[in-house]
């Protein structure tokens, strides 16, 4: 017989992180726990109001499943039982890491995936006015890949301003749905020249047509607009590139199938996170082989990480232990 357990907690962040939509202070996951013969596998999500979750509705939903999951539900059917999104994917890197430790092998090598290595990882800066970015700018200098998150028509005095000050770093900018097509057509020019390398989600998703009939001098890459395999009909011929985040897909099982399907449609790959802990992050570094752009620095945006982490020596990240994860 299983035992699991739902528990909610709160992850303070350093400072405060601020996107277009808002800015908050601290990261609220819900970790899931599932015990069976001695062993524990465990998997964190992240809600995310933005597409309709909160702490309570997933945390309701994995309750809803709790009499399948503790009579031996396992992933194939966990697909069909809850949709894609945070409450899903908790569960799922659950019985990932669950799995693993009952066969004593590697998720990786359950999965069929090459044995990970060391990855680089973007560092992204929150949303500020142009003087302070530059500020932050300085201080992450050395870092190899920047990520800028940004908000409107002073978005290019925002990216002037971490270019002057972060020189030798690539950067990729995040508009979360904050442009319009005019922003993004006057701005996408300039960026290209400064080496702005990738664009995220810069119209919303649902009106974000204007994409398909544009030259897109900067790629263009689909978060908000792309969460599973059920979004690349939409996306298709308005991105360049996927943003694969576990809290969209729905766990690691669907992300595996997401990257499979959208390399063979030709869009590039980016392994993406929200703000959490190394648990998060560990599941989600098994997507980085072959990816474009990786982007899981969650854990050095918060105050203090779970024990044990994941180690980052500055932007490169080692894999997981499997007193983590997997």
């Amino acid at each position: 017989m299983r035992r699991v357990r739902v528990l909610q907690e709160s992850w303070p962040i350093a400072g405060r992180f601020t996107i277009s939509r808002g800015s908050k202070t601290a990261s609220d996951v819900i970790l899931v726990e599932i015990e069976e013969g001695g062993f524990k596998g465990r998997g964190e999500c992240v809600p995310y109001a933005h597409y309709g979750e909160t702490m309570a509705s997933a945390a309701a939903a994995i309750e809803g499943i709790l009499p399948a999951l503790e009579s031996g539900l396992e992933r194939d059917e966990l697909q069909s039982r809850l949709p894609a999104g945070a409450a899903r994917n908790a569960v799922d890197c659950a019985l990932w890491d669950l799995a693993a430790k009952r066969a004593g092998q590697p998720v990786w090598a359950l999965a069929g995936l090459k044995r990970p290595g060391t990855i680089v990882t973007a560092y992204t800066l929150s949303l500020d006015t142009a003087e302070n970015m530059a500020a932050a700018a300085r201080k992450q200098a050395d870092r190899p890949l920047l990520k800028l998150k940004l908000a409107g028509p002073e978005d290019l005095d925002r990216v002037e301003a971490v270019h002057a000050n972060a020189p030798k770093a690539r950067l990729i900018v995040d508009a979360n749905e904050g442009w319009t097509p005019e922003i993004y057509a006057k701005l996408a020019p300039r960026l290209k020249q400064i080496g702005v390398e990738l664009v995220e989600q810069p119209l919303p998703a649902g009106k974000d047509e204007a994409l398909a009939g544009m030259n897109r001098p900067v790629a263009v890459c689909a978060d908000e607009s792309c969460h599973d395999r059920t979004s690349l009909a939409a996306v298709a011929g308005r991105y360049d590139a996927v943003n694969i985040k576990l809290d969209k897909t729905g766990g690691l099982t669907e992300a595996l199938a997401l990257k499979r399907e959208a390399e063979a449609a030709g869009y590039k790959i980016m392994v993406g996170c929200m703000l959490a802990t190394s648990l998060s992050m560990a599941p989600a570094l098994l997507l980085a082989e072959g990816a474009a752009f990786v982007d899981l620095d969650g854990p050095l945006l918060l105050s203090r990480d779970r024990q044990p982490g994941l180690v980052y020596d500055g932007s490169r990240i080692a894999p997981a232990e499997a007193a983590l994860w997997g």
